[in-house]
């Protein structure tokens, strides 16, 4: 059965479903409530009709009464109003035709592009991969970023995470990485993000040569919370079914807190009791199923980076510290380095990799500790150094990081527009670093 074929038939077997219509009772702040139908959590159903029909998720049961959050305005909502289920949760389209289009937090081409062409429907959810079907994880994944590609090694199905604060940097970070990444498919969901930013990273970040190897799924701050909520899943969707296929994708969510934040007000609109900071416990269940479907799995991979938006600069507040614990990794931003002019504004040595040792080889862990123990020295002896009271003899490494330093700077700093290729990264740390290189023990 061809694709066409098989969408021609889900879509009639749809249309034959019989039509049992339903009623608003209620609709207090996001939450509509009905009854005289039955549903199933996670299905769609249709409220009112006309210009102001809109599509809602049933999100909660309670006896007779369907609790359900709209994915659009409710502006000529009324009491009595007519809800009809669709009798079915919500498909997105998968496949090879999603290549270089732009996608709404539910699938659907918001690029003007017409039509999608060449795929199939899905539905959004889906468990992720069995623990003893993933792969492991042996081979290293390029991103482009010198100070990352050596000091936070990255593997081919790894998830990573990159915390800092709002205005440090982890979107420019992510266009980084977008440009220079060794991925075959990029998927990118930009959830409650700035609409003015959007055509600017497709336009500068991507770029036509990188879009045509991306989908881009965007679900801007003014949508509803179910929408940014959605948006996050169904870009896992897309980047499971390219998966599937064998390819080696990178997923890229910017960011997980503002999905989060949209599962706060979904959880506390259905009358979640709100537990960490006002997070109710489905936040917290949300993230694990989220960010465990990316990874490894019986063919391909998907490379998950997942901007964590860290609230107050708290590295410790609820979403992050949730993050970090189910994550293979966390690329840490510092807010100092950023106001300094240094970009990317990476923390090495509060950045880690949990795969860094499967990854890279004996004498580029040998390169990378080196470095590391120089940042190490500098830091401890930066303050003594800036006041005129340390005694050069006194710390070897110190010493020689203070020797070391304009050129540990430039390795560290890179260019929005500069691509740094895997290999001449650990060129270039191996010769910094390599004792023969400056004469220095």
């Amino acid at each position: 059965m061809t694709t066409t074929l098989r969408n021609r038939l889900t879509a009639a077997i749809q249309a034959a479903r019989p039509r049992v219509c339903g009623r608003v009772t209620s609709a207090v702040g996001l939450r509509v409530t009905a009854e005289g139908l039955t549903a199933r959590v996670g299905d769609l159903v249709h409220i009112g009709d006309g210009p102001s029909r809109v599509l809602a998720e049933v999100v909660a049961i309670d006896g007779d009464r369907l609790s359900c959050l709209p994915l659009g305005p409710l502006a000529g909502i009324a009491a009595g109003s007519p809800v009809v289920s669709t009798g079915a949760p919500l498909q997105i389209p998968v496949g090879p035709g999603l290549r270089g289009r732009v996608l709404d937090g539910l699938g659907r081409p918001m690029d003007g592009r017409g039509p999608l062409r060449d795929f199939e429907w899905a539905g959004v959810d889906a468990a992720a991969p069995s623990a003893l079907d993933r792969q492991r994880i042996v081979a290293p994944m390029s991103l482009g970023v010198r100070a990352l590609d050596t000091l936070v090694p990255c593997g081919r199905g790894q998830r990573i995470g990159i915390f800092a604060g709002s205005g440090v940097g982890k979107s420019t970070l992510m266009s980084m990485i977008t440009r220079g990444t060794a991925a075959e498919v990029n998927v990118v969901a930009l959830i409650g993000e700035r609409g003015r930013e959007v055509r600017e990273f497709l336009e500068n970040d991507l770029g036509p040569e990188g879009l045509a190897r991306s989908v881009v799924v965007v679900a801007t701050a003014d949508q509803p919370p179910l929408v940014r909520l959605r948006a996050g899943f169904v870009a896992t969707r897309i980047a499971e079914s390219f998966r599937d296929a064998g390819a080696d994708v990178l997923l890229m969510m910017d960011s997980v807190t503002r999905a989060a934040m949209a599962q706060r007000e979904v959880g506390l609109s259905v009358g979640e009791p709100p537990a960490t900071r006002g997070y109710p416990p489905s936040v917290f269940a949300m993230l694990a199923a989220l960010m465990e479907r990316a990874g490894p799995g019986p063919n391909g991979s998907i490379t998950g980076l997942y901007t964590v938006l860290v609230e107050g600069d708290d590295h410790n507040e609820p979403i992050a510290d949730t993050a970090r614990s189910i994550l293979d990794g966390h690329i840490t931003l510092d807010r100092r380095l950023a106001t300094a002019g240094h970009f990317p504004s990476i923390d090495a040595l509060e950045s880690i990799s949990r795969l860094a040792n499967t990854v890279t080889t004996p004498d580029q862990r040998a390169a990378a500790t080196t470095l590391r123990r120089l940042l190490a020295a500098h830091r401890d002896v930066r303050e003594l150094v800036e006041i005129g009271a340390y005694v050069p003899g006194t710390n070897p490494d110190a010493d020689r990081a203070q020797a070391l330093w304009p050129r540990i700077e430039s390795f560290l700093r890179q260019g929005l527009d500069e691509r740094s290729d895997s290999a001449d990264s650990w060129a270039a740390l191996t010769a910094l670093v390599h004792p023969t290189h400056e004469g220095l023990s």
